[in-house]
């Protein structure tokens, strides 16, 4: 069984002269890579087991990460603009030997043991490393931080074997060749930099790595896509809604992937005709992704949305009752997966999260998803909304996706995002913020077009216009900048 790094090796020994990592002032091969991650290596002490990754998006970050790998540790990203108390949770409770990381960091790391990779890392005075690949399938790859409903991250464990198998699925699904490239464009605490990073080098593909100035809007990121003739995107369903507006994305673009979120038919309606375009479903706990379908030619759901199509090559989904029983199809229930892709689950004291691994009698782990969700006649799944969305007003039961999914479909809004809160009494109440799609647009019309499909104590309370919905690093909607409507109680 491969590992990432053995992976990793077979792809330079047949690519070694072919190019690897592209920036803007300068480009590695294979074999150049390959160099690097030996240097970094080789200043590593004799054994390690975790390793913190704290860096700017640039080769050094990839060579630090497959040095990692090589020794067969895992390594625990943080990007430098997380606050530093949720850096030091962390790196303390994955408890790494050290951090990788650049002098302009190290304010964050006080009281952790941090070596340098800055630009001169050309002047470590270690040896190239001779270390073999000491990885094993079953060892932990990485862990990544997601939210915790304890109000603490918690730590996933993906193992070696969890990124080859899905390396494997996207390269059944996808076809990269050589010649292909792919954006870097998401933040490392996230499963598509995953995606980006492994499933492009691991299969011999190229990975274009943009600036932060190249980032700052949807028009510079794809002038850089289109100097550097980048094939796929994969990214949120909000940055590929940005290209949408676009007369026409660079011709060099052949794969739009979309993760991480709801993809709607508006998000995409005018990309359909310029490149092949997927929405993809998995929780960080299953590897990446654990299905797709392929918009192009699909059907979109009644709500504005695309199906999460079928699962991918290795894995398994199921839809079951509150009992643990599967439905038929067409009947709602929890979505579980189980495959290749299922994770270690969290690291720490997360014994009752952990209840989600489901270890059943045949010897297989199924993850209980917690989102909730059907499979249609054709064989796709359709995706509703979480388990925890509902809400109580006035005593009946209330779906925030579902007056979301309506506020997608009145004329005059672009953008929307509907969440929930609670007055003085402890009673909740909902907030819509939307982008209009004209300047002339007018509250009373939105909420008439909800009265015609929503009951009275659905329409949100308060109605808020909004230039543009605030995203986080992570690429979805923040929250916690969306302006709070209070309201008193009773």
């Amino acid at each position: 069984m491969d590992t990432i790094y053995s992976l990793f090796q077979k792809t330079v020994t047949e690519n070694s002269d072919k190019t690897a990592v592209i920036e803007n002032d300068r480009t590695l091969t294979f074999g150049e890579l390959s160099n690097l991650v030996d240097l970094i290596a080789g200043s590593f002490p004799e054994k390690i087991t975790s390793a913190g990754i704290v860096m700017s998006h640039r080769a050094e970050m990839i060579a630090a990460i497959l040095a990692v790998l090589k020794c067969g540790a895992r390594y625990v990203p943080a990007e430098p603009g997380f606050p530093t108390g949720r850096i030091h949770y962390m790196m303390k409770e994955a408890n790494v030997d050290f951090i990788l990381t650049e002098m302009s960091f190290t304010d964050k790391l006080n009281g952790f043991d941090v070596r340098l990779l800055d630009c001169e890392i050309c002047g470590l005075e270690a040896p190239a490393s001779e270390k073999p690949d000491a990885g094993k399938p079953k060892l932990p790859a990485y862990v990544l931080y997601t939210s915790g409903t304890t109000g603490q991250p918690k730590g996933i464990c993906v193992t070696n074997h969890n990124v080859c198998h899905y390396v494997r699925a996207f390269a059944n699904e996808f076809k990269p060749a050589t010649n292909d490239i792919m954006l870097q464009y998401s933040v490392c605490s996230f499963d598509i930099f995953v995606e980006e990073v492994f499933a492009s080098l691991l299969n011999g593909a190229a990975l274009a790595i943009p600036s932060a100035e190249d980032k700052k809007d949807v028009k510079s990121l794809m002038k850089f896509v289109e100097k550097h003739h980048v094939t796929m995107i994969s990214g949120f369903p909000y940055l590929l809604a940005e290209m949408n507006h676009l007369s026409r994305i660079p011709s060099c673009l052949r794969l739009l992937i979309s993760g991480g979120d709801v993809l709607r038919g508006a998000y995409v309606d005018r990309l359909l005709e310029q490149a092949d375009v997927y929405n993809t479903y998995g929780p960080s706990e299953t590897t990446v992704c654990a299905s797709y379908y392929h918009c192009n030619g699909g059907t979109v759901l009644h709500d504005g949305t695309y199906p999460i199509g079928k699962p991918v090559m290795g894995a398994k989904i199921c839809i079951l009752d509150t009992d643990g029983n599967r439905l038929p199809d067409g009947e709602t229930g929890e979505i579980c997966i189980y495959g290749d892709g299922v994770s270690n689950g969290y690291i720490g004291n997360h014994a009752e999260e952990n209840k989600a691994f489901e270890h059943t009698q045949d010897g297989c782990v199924r993850y209980h998803s917690g989102d909730l969700g059907y499979f249609l006649p054709d064989g796709n799944i359709a995706f509703l909304h979480r388990k925890d969305t509902q809400i109580m007003i006035y005593g009946k039961r209330v779906e925030i996706m579902e007056v979301e999914a309506r506020l997608y479909q009145c004329s005059g809004v672009e953008q929307a995002v509907v969440r929930a809160f609670t007055d003085e009494d402890g009673l909740s109440y909902m907030t819509a913020y939307i982008v209009p799609a004209t300047k002339d647009m007018r509250v009373s019309e939105v909420r008439k077009e909800l009265s015609e499909n929503l009951a009275a104590f659905m329409i949100p309370e308060f109605i808020v216009k909004m230039p543009q919905i605030p995203l986080n690093s992570n690429g979805k909607p923040d929250t916690a900048r969306l302006p709070v409507v209070m309201k008193a109680g009773a």
